[in-house]
């Protein structure tokens, strides 16, 4: 089977990595930064350069680019994929990404799924992308409604091959919801933090806890931006949320509330200890 990755950053490198590593699929792949093919090819995880006009060939297109290159991909490229390939996108966001896919699937006779595979790292670009970077991880997908089953299924067992522990299905809304709370505050809050003044002076004052709040911190500002942007709605309420949640412990604290305080801090630990006891 040849299959095309679209963009070559982190997760498009490491997809392309993954599928020359673990299986026997003919790998094409395009990436508009021209240094960044050139090292695809050396370094064997591509078979060769895909171009638009030869997207026909390919019976599965992975597009692996930020949100609006995404769509404007989708929308202006559709025409030449062929009927019944397989178009699986990797965005961190779903409705406005599946929204176009379905609709230009439906116009064109492909199938389009969304997709988001649960996997990164704090740097980007291709010199960061392993084949291992999705062993266990857990790979979302969004089928239309009506999918035909088999189609759904040879996407499952494509990201089981390559690494993928589990492939779970789930809706745009669903994921756009979850994203919010799971990944996008998690880097908001991170970036945050890092600009307190204090913070640069962490070194022999810091252990595990400040590496681990800080490490995403260093993330890609203008995929982030169209991601943050995108999916606004839920990650607002997850911010306001937490500002409403920040500022009960700030109150206690100016109260010198012992009570309120210590009663903040179990329910959270109590929080933590049920999501731990249900993953």
């Amino acid at each position: 089977m040849k299959i095309g990755v679209i963009g070559l950053g982190l997760i498009g490198g490491s997809l392309a990595k993954a599928l020359r590593a673990r299986t026997q699929h003919e790998v094409l792949g395009f990436d508009r930064c021209e240094a960044t093919l050139v090292a695809a090819c050396t370094s064997e995880s591509l078979q060769g350069v895909l171009s638009f006009s030869d997207l026909s060939s390919c019976q599965v297109i992975i597009i692996a680019l930020p949100p609006v290159a995404c769509l404007a991909f989708l929308r202006e490229q559709s025409a030449k994929i062929a009927p019944k390939t397989l178009v699986i996108d990797c965005c961190g966001v779903k409705r406005s990404i599946c929204k176009v896919g379905f609709e230009e699937a439906a116009k064109r006779g492909f199938h389009f799924v969304g997709g988001h595979p649960m996997a990164g790292r704090e740097f980007s670009g291709f010199q960061a992308a392993q084949a291992t970077l999705f062993n266990r991880a857990t790979m979302l997908l969004v089928p239309k409604a009506n999918e035909d089953q088999t189609v759904i299924a040879q996407a499952e067992a494509l990201f089981l091959e390559i690494g993928f522990v589990r492939v779970m299905r789930t809706s745009a809304e669903k994921h756009d919801e979850m994203i919010a709370i799971t990944s996008q505050l998690a880097h908001l809050v991170s970036n945050a933090y890092v600009k307190s003044p204090r913070a640069g002076e962490h070194r022999g004052f810091s252990a595990g806890s400040f590496a681990d709040l800080t490490r995403v911190a260093r993330l890609n500002e203008t995929l982030w931006t169209e991601l943050f942007l995108e999916n606004g709605d839920f990650l607002i309420r997850e911010i306001d949320e937490l500002t409403a949640s920040l500022n009960e412990y700030r109150q206690a604290i100016q109260d010198r509330d012992a009570t309120r305080l210590c009663d903040l801090l179990k329910a959270g630990r109590e929080c933590k200890e049920q999501q731990d006891e249900h993953r």
